[in-house]
């Protein structure tokens, strides 16, 4: 799956594997390591996080493309994520790890393949768009910990989509695109279980190394996270998928 480029191809593979995991079809094993870097796509262009392009304001089709062209783009480099996290980290942990995060790559391809339909409705599709590649950096920083990717990607990033996604399902309401709204709504509500799996693998890796957990996290942020942890944040959300905020908020800036 994660040799795999083409979007289309990536979405049918990732469901492929997580049904035959579920069917009892694969084995509980990592005998080849995952690639440095998964396969992309020639489009979209990937580029710096500050070399992109403004989406401008207001609810214009064109400022909605634009955003649903970078949402889309995040979930698809999430499928990677997840698979690169098990293929990766696996044999550190029990095998309900591997049912944990099989889950959250098929609900990422899932997203995908929403946000995709969505862009066609609208006239355009993926790879339409530059995009930024600051997701899979956050894998390189972290691919030598398996503690620090969790920390990471699901406890900063994904709970970061916890806090801006209800403004954002907002401003396509306002918009009158009640379509895509739902859609958005519908995500952030995976989004909570994705980052509860974060949080329940963190603290279990901690109690296995007999660390705190708030503690650890907050160094782990601190030492490969290159951004900075900004308020508001939707506290009722991250206490759902309990990353509660004895965690974050020491961080806060």
């Amino acid at each position: 799956m994660l040799l795999t480029a083409d979007p289309r191809a990536k979405l049918m593979a990732a469901r492929k594997v997580a049904r035959d995991w579920r069917l009892g079809r694969l084995s509980h094993g990592f005998p080849v390591s995952p690639p440095d870097r998964p396969a992309r796509p020639d489009e979209p262009a990937l580029l710096p996080p500050n070399a992109m392009p403004k989406r401008g304001r207001g609810g214009s089709e064109r400022a909605r493309i634009a955003m649903i062209h970078a949402l889309a783009h995040i979930e698809f480099v999430a499928i990677d994520l997840a698979f690169d996290l098990i293929a990766r980290f696996g044999a550190e942990f029990p095998r309900d790890f591997v049912d944990d995060w099989l889950k959250v790559g098929a609900d990422e391809a899932m997203h995908f393949a929403l946000l995709d339909r969505r862009l066609r409705e609208l006239g355009s599709h993926y790879g339409a768009l530059p995009a930024h590649d600051g997701l899979w950096e956050a894998a390189e920083e972290t691919a030598h910990d398996a503690a620090a990717r969790l920390a990471i990607v699901p406890m900063v990033l994904e709970a970061r989509a916890l806090d801006i996604t209800p403004q954002t399902v907002a401003r396509f309401e306002a918009a009158g695109d009640a379509r895509t709204a739902r859609m958005l709504g519908r995500i952030v509500t995976d989004e909570i279980v994705h980052v509860s799996a974060g949080t329940k693998w963190f603290v279990w890796s901690m109690n296995r190394q007999g660390a705190n957990p708030q503690k650890s996290y907050q160094i782990l942020v601190e030492r490969h996270f290159r951004g900075s942890l900004k308020p508001p944040f939707n506290d009722s959300a991250r206490s759902q998928a309990g990353l509660t905020r004895d965690y974050y908020a020491p961080l806060a800036r």
